[in-house]
Formats: C-alpha cells, structure tokens, sequence
C-alpha cells in the first residue's frame, strides 16, 4: 500500500472552473515565461491552478528544473502532486511570481482574499521582482466591490477592533465571512478570520 496515495488527489479543484477557455489561454500564456532554475512564487485559486498544471507538463516536457514557492496548503499539495518541489521564501526568493484577483478595474486597481491565502500572496508579490496578475474578462469590473465586498484579514480577538476603525474610515458594511460546507467563519492559512467590508 502507498502511503501517500490513500489521501492526495489527482486534481484538487473542487468544482467546475468557470471561464475555463479563457483562463486555460491566460495560464498558457504566464507559462511561457518559465526557464531553467526559475524560483516561481505560485498563487491561489482557479487561474493559477491551471498555470501550475501547464507550468508542470512544460517542466517535464523541457526537462526543466524549478522550484516553487506556494502560497497555500491547497498549493503546496498542487505542486507535490505534479512533481514540482517546493520552497519557502524563508529559503529562497522568486525570481517572478503570478496570482490571480478577484476584481480589477481599468485603472489595474485590483482586490485579492477571496481564497484565504492574502498574507502569503502578498509575501509572494513583494519579495518577487515581478509578479504577473492573472485575470480573464470576468474579472474586470467599473469599481472595485461591484461584485463581491472587500476582504481582509484579521486575527480574531481584533475584529470588533478592526470592525470600528473601517467605519470610521468611511467604510459602509463589515460582516465575518461565513464558511460555505462546513459551519462558522472562513479561516484564512494563517488562521485568521476573513471579514468583508462594502464601500460606495
């Protein structure tokens, strides 16, 4: 019996992956910038997830060594999975880095969270020279909360704390984030809680 095939998955999306044609492009495209003995920083969610899918089969294909430094445990297990060994920024620094958003405007104003993984995504992108954001059409919008409130995360004894400071600030709502499958808030990697907050 092996012992790590009793657990890990060959694909850890959960679900169907929406805008699957244009993100599929997208990853594609990031992929090609991969060279030999690149330190990548890897972020979350479901463009990024198919980057490192076509990241690992050009890997393979060019026999190319790289390393990779995931922002989430959902990514760490990604990458074993598809033979790409990993690193922490404790050890290394990205040459580059991709994630993705969850809303962008025209003025490349962008919101991240959405996943949990913020405090190790925005890590990733500062310590990267350069850092390729990963949309497709959908998620390009007028104003940033016109389709989903802002998250942010926030150790839980501070959220009342943190809650009075944004509406001071001018902020209109702030609620907790509630998880979808299992009960109580979203807990974000680095076991914080995930408020959102809406402003006009």
């Amino acid at each position: 019996m092996n012992w790590e095939e009793n657990v890990k998955q060959k694909s850890l999306w959960n679900g169907e992956i929406s805008n699957l044609v244009d993100k599929q492009r997208v990853a594609e495209k990031v992929a090609k910038r991969l060279k030999d003995g690149d330190v990548i920083g890897v972020g979350s969610g479901s463009t990024s997830f198919l980057a490192t899918k076509v990241i690992a089969k050009k890997m393979k294909e060019e026999k190319l060594h790289i390393t990779a430094i995931p922002t989430s445990y959902e990514v760490k297990l990604l990458c074993e999975n598809l033979g790409i060994p990993t690193t922490t920024l404790m050890v290394q620094k990205p040459n580059w880095a991709y994630d993705g958003a969850d809303e962008v405007t025209n003025q490349n104003w962008l919101v991240k969270g959405r996943g949990g993984a913020m405090y190790k995504e925005k890590l990733n992108i500062s310590a990267s020279p350069v850092t390729y954001i990963l949309v497709d059409d959908s998620k390009m919008v007028e104003h940033i909360c016109d389709k989903f409130p802002i998250p942010i995360e926030v150790a839980p004894e501070a959220v009342n704390l943190v809650r009075q400071a944004l509406m001071k600030m001018g902020v209109e709502t702030v609620t907790l984030r509630l998880a979808k499958g299992k009960d109580g808030p979203v807990v974000t990697e680095m076991r914080k809680y995930n408020i959102r907050c809406s402003v006009s």
